[in-house]
This record gives structure tokens, sequence and C-alpha cells, in this order.
């Protein structure tokens, strides 16, 4: 039904107006993104298609749910029909935003201030790459974010991680300490005795040149465990 038919209450801008952003379901967010529809086909029922899409075996890009979505890369919405240049941009440009709005609230305060902030930020940075990528907080002694850096990426089981280049990244920053994180492109995040071992070593690196490990996240599509939490560093 297109959105002029909806009762005024029912339309997403009033709805959000009204209510709030939490009254209303993804597929309403996502309608007040893209505001418009294409030929044929309303701007929800557009919604609903792009949040259930899967990925097809020709390489079409799939999301399955708003995550995946906002994932996305600029490429891989310009495969979707019905998503032009400008809806391409507003959807890029929206979790650009969450990034930095998340990254300016790490430097401002310490990160473990709120540790389950620095787990969504990092979902926001690495979850849904395709491919391992390890990447390091930089912080300064005030535990305050200095950098974010993906140091290193593999294949979908392995990252080759190369501790002198943490150690002479972690000198160039003059930080304290940092935060070790990686992904998981399988789905789960329990950590591997090579994960294990390599914050060992990492922890052992860099504890000589007066640099502490405070923690090695692991994310996945979802979800994220710290390794700290869990008493494994």
């Amino acid at each position: 039904m297109p959105l002029k038919d909806l009762p005024p209450d029912a339309r997403p801008r009033e709805k959000l107006l009204a209510r709030g952003p939490g009254a209303l379901s993804d597929v309403e967010l996502l309608a007040l993104l893209l505001r418009t529809g294409i030929v044929g086909k309303g701007v929800l029922q557009l919604a609903q298609e792009l949040l259930q899409l899967k990925p097809r075996a020709d390489g079409c890009a799939g999301f399955d749910g708003i995550a995946g979505l906002l994932n996305a890369s600029a490429d891989d919405l310009k495969r979707v029909k019905g998503l032009g240049p400008a809806k391409r941009a507003e959807l890029v440009a929206v979790l650009e935003l969450a990034r930095r709005a998340m990254a300016q609230k790490l430097q401002e305060r310490t990160v473990f201030d709120n540790p389950d902030a620095v787990k969504h930020y990092l979902q926001l940075q690495l979850s849904a790459r395709q491919h391992e990528v390890f990447a390091v907080l930089f912080l300064d002694v005030q535990n305050r974010l200095i950098a974010l850096e993906e140091m290193f990426t593999g294949t979908l089981t392995q990252t080759s991680v190369y501790p002198r280049e943490v150690v002479l990244r972690a000198l160039h920053h003059q930080a304290s300490a940092v935060v070790l994180a990686h992904n998981h492109p399988s789905g789960t995040v329990l950590p591997s005795r090579a994960d294990e071992m390599l914050t060992q070593t990492l922890k052992t690196t860099l504890a000589l040149i007066d640099v502490r490990v405070l923690d090695h996240v692991i994310v996945a599509p979802g979800e994220a465990l710290s390794m700290a939490e869990r008493g494994l560093l």
C-alpha cells in the first residue's frame, strides 16, 4: 500500500514524530531513509525486500537484516535495483555517522566507562567483513581512544599478524594501552586456541615497551565477545 493511502498515524514519518523512533519497525525506519519506492513497488515494500534480501550465486548483494544492510558498501548497494546514487549515499552515510558518533564518545571518555560501547563500535567496524580483519584500538594514558587501525587482513580462517608492526604503531601513537580486535566471518565469536596464543604473544611483546593489552574483542554479525570479560587475558 502506498504511504499516501495509509492512515496519517500509520505513516512512518508521522508515527516517528508522534511516538518516537522506538515505535517504528526496521522496515518503517528504512522506508523513511529511502523516502520513495520504484515503479510498481512502494517504499515500504522496497524496504521489506531489502531487509530480507539473500545473497545470490551470481554475486548479487544480500543483506539479511538491518545490520547487514547498514554494513554494506556503496558497491554492494549499487547491485540492487531501485537504489540510485542518492539512496545509496544516504544509507552509507547513516552507518558512517554512527561510527563517528561512537568514536567521538570513546575519544572523550575512558573506554571502560562503558565496555559495551567498545564492542558495539567494533561490531560496526568489522562484523560485516567477509574476510578476517585484525584491528587495534590505541589508547592514551587515560584509556581514551587515540586511533583505530585495521592492521592486517587474511582469509576466511586465518590472519597473519606481525607483533613488530603493532609495536611500531603503538610507539607512533605514543599509546599507553591497546584493545585488540578481529572478526570471525564464520559467525562464532568463541576464541580459538590460536586467538589465545596470539593474544598472549602481543601482550608479552607490548609489555616490553610498557604498553598494556586491556582486551581482545572478537566480533561476528550480531554479537561480540570480550576475552577480558571471559578471563582469557
